[in-house]
């Protein structure tokens, strides 16, 4: 308990003493992790709305392959994007190992089965025949998206969400792809289970809180821009 209420205390004290070394890992946490999602998304949420419309041979292997990338071990990823990245590796010639852009690689092969997923099922919950009804009206292939798009929104936006948690949540494909270099490619995480591994649990705790605090506004952020959509409607 002593050693909680410590944590509380030192994350005060850094939060309003404005520590250099925090903000600038809370500042490349939320660079990192914000891109990684946004990229997760671009790639998702295509992927998931061409899934759910279309029927081709062996979609459901594909299918079976994107629920299978939801449950991805962060480490397997990690170890894949370490060794694709790694200086005698296919794309060593990019030289970005353990840099914030190998982190946001790794994070984005984890949040984009989740957010695929996720926009796949919301797209399919809708009625079967909405897509033919919008065709009959005369609604052409871009306008039936954008409708579909708009009647399946809450849950695409919880798609957006589960993504976010996804990376921000994430320590091990960070540490293996980012080498948790300080002032360069340390983010909370990886800053977290530095300090435990340490034994400065006051530390550690301190910066758990700084993200889940992270986590929690930026997910009430997304959050209000859904439910007041769905007050709006």
């Amino acid at each position: 308990m002593n050693a909680i209420l410590d944590g509380f205390k030192t994350a005060f004290v850094l939060l309003i003493s404005g520590d250099k070394e925090v903000i600038q890992i809370t500042w490349l946490t939320l660079k990192v992790c914000g891109t990684a999602t946004l990229l997760s998304v671009l790639i998702g949420l295509p992927t998931g709305i061409f899934l759910a419309l279309h029927d081709f041979p062996l979609k459901k292997i594909v299918v079976t392959i994107v629920n299978t990338g939801m449950g991805l071990p962060p480490v397997v990823v990690g170890l894949w994007v370490a060794l694709l990245l790694w200086r005698s590796g296919p794309f060593g010639f990019l030289n970005i190992i353990y840099t914030p852009t190998a982190i946001v690689i790794a994070q984005a092969v984890i949040a984009s089965p989740i957010v695929t997923g996720l926009s796949m099922a919301a797209i399919q919950q809708l009625d079967p025949n909405l897509p033919i009804q919008l065709k009959a009206l005369g609604a052409s292939n871009l306008q039936t998206v954008c409708i579909l798009l708009k009647e399946a929104r809450l849950s695409l936006l919880a798609a957006v969400i589960a993504g976010f948690g996804g990376v921000i949540s994430e320590v091990g494909a960070a540490l293996m792809v980012g080498g948790n270099i300080k002032g360069y490619s340390r983010v909370l995480t990886t800053a977290i289970r530095l300090h435990v591994s340490r034994g400065e649990f006051g530390y550690a705790i301190a910066l758990s809180i700084i993200l889940m605090l992270l986590s929690f506004t930026i997910t009430y952020i997304l959050t209000r821009v859904q439910q007041r959509r769905t007050i709006i409607d």
